[in-house]
């Protein structure tokens, strides 16, 4: 499977804005506004989705108004970005009016999000050929409590690639409970790892609702040696088990390089005999067959790293730090 990678952003190039999931209510347009200035103040030319200003039944339209307005932006050659807003709920209503094989003739375009985002970057990438980037979505630009994040971010457009990338021990406050209580990233089981293999990934939440698809499908993919990284949102452990155990058994994880998982979303139950997260990663992915890296910067709990899906990358993981390099295809 050959992957193309869009070509770095330059000023003046036309960027849109697209909610392909759920659209930005009046409540919340302040920030939205933020984020375009942050474009438009780059140099940027930005155009906006005809839905992008709405949200009702958790949307921001019916299928029929998102697909045309997703369809409007990834068939325009003078359109060089897609970026929703932010995820949501129901992108996976789009996928079946999205004609895969065409876009693999068209020069791909930078799709950047996460979260409901995954549910269009991973077949992009899967059925088009096309690198998407798993990162930071366009309404987070405007807090300015994440810098560092938004500075891979530019960098990634700015240089067709995310810089590289390191975690460190890091204690969460006790206060928060969706908070994952450990230090930092680690190999499941102990000791620490090096693995090695072109990306992809995202939303487990999501994704995992494609598994049987051919949305989801890794077999061309993991025909070079594949990382596979996943992060959970708002799955509680025992569903998280179920998503994971499922996936397990469509041989999802069979050959890969290595499996990462990002800091978990979720809230934790109450109580010391309740399945807690990492008791339900230990369980579902014992004896894996590969490196099995949890709590990375991953997904929606920041820090947050940028992963160009189809990228080559090199990930050295233990005693709670990782270093992650991404180069493309034929780079020194």
């Amino acid at each position: 499977m050959q992957i193309r990678f869009p070509a770095p952003l330059q000023p003046g190039d036309r960027i849109a804005v697209c909610a392909v999931s759920s659209g930005v209510p009046e409540v919340m347009q302040g920030g939205l506004d933020a984020a375009l200035h942050c474009l438009r103040a780059a140099g940027y030319q930005v155009l906006e989705g005809a839905t992008l200003r709405r949200q009702r039944q958790d949307a921001s339209g019916s299928v029929a108004e998102r697909l045309a307005d997703l369809q409007r932006f990834l068939y325009d050659p003078d359109i060089r970005a897609i970026l929703p807003p932010w995820g949501g709920e129901l992108a996976i209503q789009l996928l079946s009016g999205i004609d895969f094989a065409r876009l693999a003739t068209l020069p791909p375009k930078w799709l950047c999000g996460f979260s409901d985002v995954s549910t269009l970057a991973v077949p992009l990438t899967l059925l088009s050929g096309w690198a998407t980037l798993h990162a930071p979505n366009l309404f987070d630009l405007g807090d300015t409590e994440r810098q560092q994040e938004q500075q891979a971010l530019w960098h990634s457009w700015q240089y067709g690639l995310p810089p590289q990338q390191a975690a460190f021990p890091r204690f969460w406050p006790f206060g928060d409970p969706g908070v994952s209580r450990d230090s930092g990233v680690r190999v499941l089981g102990g000791g620490s790892a090096v693995m090695e293999g072109r990306l992809v990934g995202g939303c487990l939440d999501v994704l995992s609702r494609l598994v049987g698809t051919r949305y989801f499908d890794l077999r061309a993919f993991k025909r070079q040696p594949a990382i596979l990284y996943l992060e959970n949102c708002e799955l509680a452990p025992c569903e998280l088990a179920r998503a994971l155990t499922g996936m397990r058994l469509a041989g999802v994880f069979d050959d890969l390089a290595g499996l990462v998982l990002g800091r978990s979303g979720a809230v934790e139950p109450a109580g010391s005999d309740a399945l807690h997260y990492h008791d339900a990663v230990r369980q579902t992915l014992d004896g894996l067959g590969c490196p099995v890296v949890v709590d990375a910067d991953i997904g929606h709990v920041p820090p947050q790293w940028c992963l160009l899906n189809g990228a080559w990358a090199r990930l050295q993981a233990g005693d709670g730090q990782a270093l992650l390099t991404q180069t493309l295809p034929g780079a020194v």
